[in-house]
């Protein structure tokens, strides 16, 4: 099988692709724009693969995706391409509605036409796995979980976005048939993550010596998945998942945002002391993001049951490999970041 995956070097795309090459046979074409988020060296174990290709092409381009698929003749989309951090949407909307919802489209128009000229077998085979996340659906209080069911109110131009694409990803299948699959996932973590998410600038602000900046008191909740349990879960949907169904993946692990920037601090604590004193000192309260939603926690049961997916990671290990990844990739991340500050965003004034 060939799987053209949508924006696979980025974070949780390239874990996907990283799984795919070690864990199957099957074959991958990375389609890819590489904007400042993605870097091609997460992507450093699989490119001597000879199972895997890269395209680098916006995927609002409709003539270079249709390219793509007469060319690579792949069996299936996995569509992970997205702007994705909620601070940039509030101060810079335009990119995510471009890419998130046009690009959605010529994606899946490209798509469309190329299943509805595949032959039997290939036709009957072909899948489209959207992937998503559960800021769709809006903000919880402190009881309930979101399900497959919760009605979609998103609060930010980001989770506006991706909510737009999915509503397009299900109107192409129920409209068009197109097969198609959707899943929603809570707040990934772990190694090769951009430095601008919550994780990566709470480490690397602290080993600086640099204040690290908790969104008003802190209180906010949210369920945090290690990214290769997601990309298991992922690999799963698309291999074994009902078309036209949506599935949440979460990662059962709660916690307030202030709690984890603590537990971060005492892993530091533990790891790579600072002479100058506990690593919590740095802990500075900021102005609160606009719209920001109190709590997001995914109820997975559907996945769970319906084809057995459960994360192997519990909270405790995940964020530990993530420290020590951060601690033996510092370079790394010096190098992705470049001229991108960790600066705070998302203060644009009305």
């Amino acid at each position: 099988m060939k799987l053209l995956i949508t924006g696979g070097a980025g974070f949780i795309g390239s874990a996907l692709i990283r799984y795919l090459i070690r864990e199957t046979e099957h074959e991958v074409v990375n389609v890819d724009c590489l904007t400042y988020a993605a870097h091609p060296s997460s992507l450093e174990e699989t490119t001597a693969s000879p199972r895997y290709r890269f395209e680098k092409i916006d995927i609002r381009d409709a003539a270079a995706l249709s390219r793509a698929f007469a060319t690579h003749q792949p069996d299936g989309v996995m569509h992970l391409a997205a702007e994705s951090h909620v601070d940039r949407s509030i101060d810079g909307p335009a990119d995510f509605i471009d890419t998130n919802i046009v690009g959605t489209f010529r994606l899946l128009e490209t798509a469309l036409a190329y299943w509805q000229a595949l032959p039997e077998p290939r036709r009957s085979g072909f899948r489209f796995h959207h992937i998503s996340t559960d800021e769709v659906y809006g903000s919880l209080g402190e009881e309930g979980y979101f399900t497959e069911t919760t009605p979609y109110a998103p609060n930010s131009p980001y989770s506006a976005s991706k909510a737009s694409s999915d509503h397009l990803v299900r109107a192409w299948h129920h409209t068009y048939k197109l097969p198609v699959v959707i899943t929603n996932c809570s707040n990934n973590y772990g190694p090769f993550q951009f430095p601008e998410k919550l994780i990566p600038v709470v480490l690397l602000n602290a080993l600086e010596g640099k204040p690290l900046p908790v969104y008003g008191q802190g209180t906010n909740v949210r369920d945090w998945l290690y990214v290769e349990d997601h990309a298991r879960a992922l690999w799963t949907v698309f291999s074994r998942g009902a078309n036209g169904e949506q599935y949440n993946i979460g990662g059962h692990n709660e916690k307030r945002n202030i709690d984890l920037v603590r537990h971060l601090c005492a892993l530091l604590d533990e790891l790579r002391p600072d002479p100058a004193g506990p690593h919590e000192r740095l802990i500075r309260f900021v102005e609160d993001r606009k719209g920001h939603d109190l709590r997001y926690a995914i109820d997975a049961s559907k996945i769970e049951r319906e084809l057995g997916w459960k994360p192997r990671e519990t909270f405790e290990t995940g964020i530990r490999k993530t420290v020590l990844w951060y601690l033996e990739h510092l370079d790394w991340c010096r190098m992705v970041q470049g001229a991108q500050g960790r600066e705070r965003l998302g203060l644009r004034r009305a």
